[in-house]
């Protein structure tokens, strides 16, 4: 029996694979980076070991620092989470050969399919050697990871061999693996993945399928299972080639197999052999604990020789400190507040956990392979259940270093659209507050009309509907309101009442594009003068109460700096008089987050022309990379970027001294 488990992960996974544990009675490790030292996965831990310097490459790749900590701090097992080292082979082997539990597949296994290229050679599938202009579109792909690290879409054949080193330099930076593969780009198809689950004895299921269509920069952002409106014929077929797979390789464990489905079929992508990011959906529809099977099968135990039947549909969001509008360029900084309705979520996983016979460790018993017979979340008319992973708590700091995602939340419930419209109200009025975060995406994602129709999903989502899907929500007029009436009456409380005996001028608070106009009367109230048809009901610092066109409204305001919080509207106040030292000179350009400079575009150097668009620079950032572009035709007179240096947001990278357009015109 597995006494104590190491984490070789951090943030949401850790804390994910930390709380079975818990539940198991099994005795956790976390490992951390110096950026990691006072982290949610750290402070969960019963014990946990450093890992000197900041950066992935130093830190969480170093496979032979994180045995060297299991050894250290007793350990009998390694479970790898996902990312970082988790589909590393020779990671795999070094665990086992220090006589640690690996709770993964097989190292062969991992061999045969972490890696994209073999796997696809397994199955018969070549990648392309020898790109045409008919081959166009292409996608570059790293031959290890996931999670869109490495992967670049070419429609031009000048520019694949600069994505091919772009895509190879990112995969060795996230992976420690610069392979890269070039294979056909199916436009718009739908992501559809199978997950599976194979004990060592030969048995393997099929536990159903999820629809991750919903992609940035090939990166999935909402997730559901099972994936709606797949053909009776199709899904069987899907479920059928996950098995053979697995069985072709031995595989042992938890693992997903990947497909593009377009025009009726399902073409191979890969198959993780890992835990996905999205497995809560399944454990949501299934009634299980995914990671306690892990830890069982990784024991020797024998799965039943069916799973259980699949009951409802549940859909995930995942909640990223990064803003949609600009590029989906992440954020950092103090989230200051991270909570979820209080009314029915889950934060601990509680779906049985089915041994050999079916009974479930930690719950009740029930029939062999059936989830429990009062879990709400499986009756065809009970309540819609939440469930929210995460890595952060209200206090702590988003660094750079990482993933920019802060928690899964998940919904589940008898149908669809109940799952879709209680994950939407419960991510509305989530409170967060902090850097910039992608939720009111998700809540108008999961709210458009085209989410709602399975037949109109793909993976071309936000490339038609971005601009829609960003624009301001609705009432924000209101909220700035608030926010400048709360303020008011909290400068009030520190300096004594506003009103005076003699009619002033309007106080004005501007938030964004929202100029809000009031003024105090003698009861201790305030007047609105603009926006217009507002009356103020109740104000407090942290409360006020609006009448806007006979409708009463609340609002609760809370205040960090000169950012307010107001429900879901996140509003930061502008200064009355701007600073000029905040005034850059033209062309400038600023690093639009803090991150690493991790190439220059080759031969760049002052002096040089550079056209409108032309890529200068690239940083790299919470697991993402950036480039950085000319913005307008001219020249380079100044370039203070260098590889490897670290700047701060706002920092000054390169100067690019514009050509008058009829220059431009003389120079044609």
């Amino acid at each position: 029996m597995i006494s104590t488990v190491l984490v070789a992960n951090r943030g949401e996974i850790a804390c994910r694979v930390f709380r079975t544990c818990r539940e198991l009675g099994i005795t956790t490790v976390a490992v951390y980076s110096d950026g990691d030292a006072s982290a949610l996965h750290v402070r969960e831990a019963d014990a946990a070991v450093r890992l000197p310097g900041s950066a992935p490459a130093e830190t969480y790749l170093r496979g032979d620092l994180i045995v060297k900590a299991a050894l250290a701090a007793g350990a009998d097992a390694v479970h790898p989470g996902y990312g970082f080292l988790s589909e590393n082979a020779d990671f795999a082997r070094a665990v086992e050969e220090a006589g640690l539990v690996w709770i993964g597949p097989p190292p062969g296994a991992i061999e045969a399919m972490a890696s994209k290229t073999r796997a696809k050679e397994l199955l018969g599938i070549a990648p392309l050697t020898d790109v045409g202009e008919a081959d166009l579109p292409v996608l570059v792909k790293a031959a290890a990871g996931g999670g869109g690290r490495g992967m670049r879409i070419v429609r031009d054949l000048a520019a694949l061999p600069g994505e091919l080193a772009a895509a190879s330099a990112e995969a060795a930076s996230a992976f420690g693996d610069g392979e890269v593969f070039v294979e056909p780009y199916v436009e718009n198809g739908r992501h559809v993945e199978v997950q599976i689950l194979a004990d060592g004895q030969g048995t393997v299921w099929a536990l159903g399928t999820r629809d991750c269509s919903l992609q940035r920069r090939h990166q999935k952002v909402i997730e559901e299972a099972p994936a709606p409106g797949l053909p009776p014929a199709l899904r069987a077929e899907l479920g059928e080639r996950s098995v053979a797979a697995a069985k072709a390789v031995g595989y042992v464990g938890a693992g997903t197999v990947e497909f593009l489905v377009a025009d009726g079929r399902a073409h191979f992508l890969e198959m993780n052999t890992r835990l996905q990011v999205e497995h809560p959906v399944t454990e949501a529809v299934f009634g299980l604990d995914l990671v306690a099977l892990q830890l069982s099968v990784a024991e020797g135990t024998p799965l039943p020789p069916e799973p259980p039947r699949p009951h409802g549909h549940a859909v995930e969001a995942r909640l990223y400190a990064e803003d949609p509008s600009r590029s989906w360029s992440p954020q950092t900084g103090v989230l200051h507040t991270l909570e979820f309705p209080g009314d029915g979520v889950l934060r601990v996983s509680r779906g049985p956990r089915l041994h050999a016979g079916g009974a479930a460790r930690g719950a009740p018993t029930a029939g062999a392979g059936s989830p429990p017979a009062d879990d709400p979340r499986l009756h065809a008319g009970g309540a819609a259940s939440l469930r929210v992973d995460t890595g952060y708590a209200s206090g702590d700091t988003i660094g750079v270093h990482y993933d920019a995602m802060l928690a899964k939340v998940v919904a589940h419930a008898p149908t669809r659209a109940e799952a879709v419209r209680k994950l939407a109200h419960a991510l509305a009025r989530a409170r967060i507050h902090g850097p910039v975060t992608n939720r009111d995406l998700l809540v108008a994602s999961l709210r458009h009309e085209e989410f709602t129709r399975p037949e109109s999903l793909d993976t071309g989502f936000y490339d038609r509907n971005l601009p829609d899907l960003v624009a301001p929500l609705p009432g924000e007029a209101y909220a700035a309101v608030a926010a400048a009436l709360a303020a008011a009456a909290a400068n009030a409380g520190r300096f004594g009442g506003g009103w005076r005996n003699v009619r002033s001028q309007d106080q004005v608070r501007t938030y964004g594009e929202h100029e809000v106009r009031y003024r105090p009367t003698r009861d201790g109230g305030y007047t609105v003068t603009a926006p217009e048809g507002v009356r103020p009901v109740t104000v407090t610092p942290h409360h006020v109460r609006l009448e806007v066109d006979g409708v009463v409204r609340d609002f609760e305001v809370a205040r960090h700096g000169d950012t307010a919080y107001v429900g879901p509207h996140r509003l930061t106040a502008r200064p009355r008089f701007p600073d000029p030292r905040d005034q850059a000179a033209p062309g400038s350009l600023l690093a639009p987050m803090p991150g690493t400079v991790v190439r220059v575009a080759e031969g760049l150097a002052v002096g040089d022309p550079v056209t409108a668009g032309q890529p200068l620079l690239w940083l790299e950032a919470m697991k993402m990379e950036h480039r950085v572009t000319a913005p307008a035709s001219g020249t380079l007179t100044a370039l203070h970027a260098a590889p490897g240096r670290q700047v701060e947001v706002g920092a000054l990278l390169a100067v690019v001294q514009a050509v008058p357009t009829d220059a431009q015109e003389d120079q044609k």
